[in-house]
């Protein structure tokens, strides 16, 4: 213990205390180095944050080696100044090199931008679903089918980038698809992965449309080995059937003005105490009239809660 204590005692009270301080400043290449570190230091996350933090201090550690080798004329501050250089300097390229992997075009730059970036998607993740893609944006001309009712099957999922997709069943108007939405995203919901279906809409472009499309085995691989894709996917594919289904329920209206919500069924019946029950006939028929939902075939019917 007393060998301990005397390792420590000579290890702190060895070096002489400043009694007085140098009068003159050092000179300009080592505030520069300091500049550099207090800017550097500031630096956000990120590739690009990476890029500017390392971009600074590396800077700031050469400053550093320049005023050693200049000024204080020492090996080991020259060293360790130099030695903290290349790494960054090496660490720069290296995230350099990961910036320019990730480039994309302009349209999955648009995409990224204005869907998955608010999420806080990485751009290496993002590299990964634009990748199950081929990296590939379709086009579709105006007034041509992306689907036929009771004809295409069900085995892709499209985002649509833009253009507007109009919806029918039986040639009778359901919705349109706007840009940042999926083409298919109930039909999608709709199976399993080992199941197959038909399209139960036509879907018909209004305009000329570009849309990315995932097939379905390859997006369920890439869900299988990246757990966090498959909940983003989850979570963006019930975002937008909850937009489709608003959307049917602004064209739902009912006798006096009323309007039918679908998140309230039971306020439907309370909305209308004066209007009499229907004949059992009429009923009938109105049912056999409602729009059916889009689902393929074997999934059960909801669609008696859309229908007027």
């Amino acid at each position: 213990m007393g060998e301990n204590a005397s390792f420590w005692e000579s290890l702190i009270y060895a070096h002489p205390t400043c009694t007085t301080w140098k009068q003159e400043a050092e000179g300009s290449i080592y505030h520069l180095a300091s500049i550099f570190f207090v800017v550097g230091f500031m630096g956000g996350s990120g590739f690009f944050g990476l890029l500017y933090v390392f971009s600074l201090l590396g800077l700031g550690f050469l400053c550093s080696s320049v005023w050693a080798w200049l000024d204080v004329c020492a090996a080991d501050i020259f060293s360790w100044n130099f030695v903290l250089f290349a790494i960054c300097f090496v660490q720069f390229v290296y995230v350099t090199y990961q910036v320019r992997s990730v480039a994309f075009d302009r349209e999955f730059q648009e995409l990224y931008s204005a869907l998955f970036q608010p999420l806080g998607i990485s751009l290496t993740v993002y590299r990964k679903i634009v990748l199950c893609c081929d990296a590939e944006v379709i086009t579709l001309e105006k007034e041509h089918c992306y689907a036929m009712q009771g004809k295409t099957p069900i085995d892709k999922l499209s985002l649509l980038v833009s253009g507007r997709i109009r919806v029918t069943v039986d040639g009778e108007f359901l919705h349109y698809i706007f840009p940042l939405q999926f083409l298919d995203s109930p039909e999608w919901d709709s199976l399993r992965p080992t199941e197959e279906g038909i399209f139960q809409v036509t879907l018909t472009a209004e305009t000329d449309c570009r849309y990315v499309a995932w097939r379905r085995k390859k997006l369920y691989l890439l869900f299988a080995k990246h757990r966090f894709i498959s909940r983003l996917f989850s979570i963006l594919i019930g975002s937008d059937i909850a937009e489709k289904l608003y959307a049917l329920n602004d064209r739902v209206h009912v006798g006096q003005g009323f309007r039918y919500d679908i998140r309230l069924p039971n306020f439907y019946h309370v909305a209308l105490p004066e209007t009499p029950p229907a004949p059992p006939s009429l009923r009938s028929h109105r049912l056999q009239r409602g729009s059916p939902r889009r689902q393929p075939a074997g999934a059960t019917n909801c669609g008696s809660l859309l229908a007027p």
